[in-house]
């Protein structure tokens, strides 16, 4: 629902999709629903547990209603302004230049309405700023290409086209960039899709679904040795599979059909089956890549990479919202290949990786010889792990304070860990050097820190 500039270069507000009162009251009727329980349908019966259910999702989606009346947004400069409330007006002004990451998302109900939901994440953000919910799918993108334009500095062209001219030009440049600046969103530069026959595969080699036959064939013969087949016996260990499967399922589905593009400065990724998720991160906002080697996974020859973002929301409950899979899983070749395009000159197979002394195998006895820690021409990378090989790649421009850490069994045999912080919290640390080499590692990375600031 788009509307032209202002000719005084301001665009008037403009309101989320009619159906978006639909949507949000059919989301309150499966909340009612699961929170009256089946004891209240026992106690009221089934012609009183509807009529409850009636009123009650009439009444949110009355209020639903009255929410979409008062809620409107617009761009104001380089600020999207949020406006809500009916009693208690509130208006929410977000500055663009802190612009980290924008997502359209569509759950399964939107998906059945042809609309989706704008998520905004912000530096500094305690949580996901203006979930516009619900857009058009054409207005999501509009809004979306929109809000990154003016986030990477350049001008709107949608206010551009609504410059005052004579005889009626700006209506008709206005109107114009309307119709089109969709079609002009760019397609990005394909990277890699994921085949979902691999992403399935990859969860079955997963401690949970590989170790879950033999729970099951633990539990059945302890119950046809004591000869139980009780109700509760029953559904307590379906429900115990259950839980073990869900994280498994839960990826699938939220990995299918996994699409990563490149677009000038920055990545989108395209992921989810029931809820699918279109994101888009700002190259020069990425904090660490993470590269991950799960132990049944090594067999194929797979990996999985990840990504930090600068203020991404850590508040989120879920984290299925953090724009963090870079690749679900793929061979080193695909990785080596997107690692280089997020880091250029980043090669996995030639980074400088040193281990640490072998005093330190009275710390880690069994992983020691898989630490390592090294400085490349771009990045500080890190090496951990036994079971689950991980490497930690943080650029220079992104490390916010470096730390020398030595805790008591380390000061006996002069060994010390030296820590990177970044702007998304995590970071990297290199465990158990040599305390000269430490302090010389730390010296070394606070200088290359400065100089790339330097340079910029």
């Amino acid at each position: 629902m788009t509307t032209p500039a202002l000719s005084g270069g301001v665009e008037p507000r403009q309101r989320l999709h009619p159906l978006s009162p639909v949507l949000q009251g059919a989301k309150s009727l499966v909340v009612v629903i699961a929170g009256l329980s089946w004891s209240t349908l026992s106690r009221v019966g089934f012609g009183w547990f509807a009529v409850l259910v009636a009123v009650l999702a009439l009444g949110a989606t009355v209020l639903a209603v009255v929410s979409w009346y008062n809620t409107g947004y617009h761009l104001v400069g380089r600020e999207l302004r949020v406006h809500e409330g009916l009693l208690w007006r509130r208006t929410r002004a977000i500055p663009l230049e802190r612009l980290q990451a924008v997502e359209v998302v569509r759950p399964l109900l939107a998906q059945l309405t042809g609309l989706a939901e704008l998520r905004l994440e912000v530096v500094g953000g305690g949580k996901t700023e203006a979930p516009l919910a619900y857009l058009s799918v054409a207005d999501a993108a509009r809004l979306r290409q929109r809000l990154l334009t003016v986030a990477a500095g350049m001008p709107d062209q949608e206010t551009v086209g609504a410059t005052p001219q004579p005889n009626g030009v700006a209506e008709v440049g206005a109107a114009a960039a309307t119709a089109t600046s969709a079609d002009r969103e760019p397609a990005g530069r394909p990277l890699h899709a994921v085949t979902n026959t691999d992403l399935l595969v990859s969860q079955l080699l997963t401690p949970q679904a590989f170790l879950l036959p033999f729970g099951v064939a633990f539990v059945v013969a302890q119950f046809l040795s004591e000869g139980s087949w009780s109700f509760i016996a029953v559904a307590s260990t379906l429900t115990a599979m259950a839980g073990v499967l869900l994280q498994p399922v839960r990826r699938v589905l939220d990995d299918w059909n996994f699409r990563l593009a490149r677009e000038p400065g920055r990545l989108r990724i395209h992921n989810g089956l029931l809820e699918t998720r279109v994101q888009t991160v700002p190259l020069e906002r990425v904090q660490t890549v993470g590269v991950t080697w799960p132990l049944l996974w090594r067999m194929k020859g797979w990996l999985r990479l990840r990504l930090e973002v600068a203020g991404y929301s850590s508040g989120e409950a879920d984290d299925r919202t953090r724009p963090d899979r870079l690749l679900p899983v793929g061979d080193p070749t695909v990785g080596a290949m997107i690692v280089d395009e997020v880091l250029p000159g980043v090669r996995l197979t030639a980074l400088p990786l040193t281990p640490p002394p072998s005093r330190a195998r009275w710390l880690r006895p069994l992983s020691a010889r898989m630490l390592g820690a090294g400085l490349h021409e771009r990045v500080f990378a890190v090496r951990s792990g036994l079971l689950t090989r991980q490497l930690a790649l943080v650029p220079y421009a992104r490390i916010q304070s470096v730390r020398v850490v030595q805790g008591p069994t380390q000061r006996r045999l002069r060994l010390a860990t030296v820590h990177v912080d970044t702007a998304g919290g995590s970071g990297a640390a290199a465990y158990h050097r040599d305390l000269a080499e430490a302090w010389a590692l730390a010296a070394e990375l606070t200088a290359r820190v400065h100089a790339v600031r330097r340079a910029r």
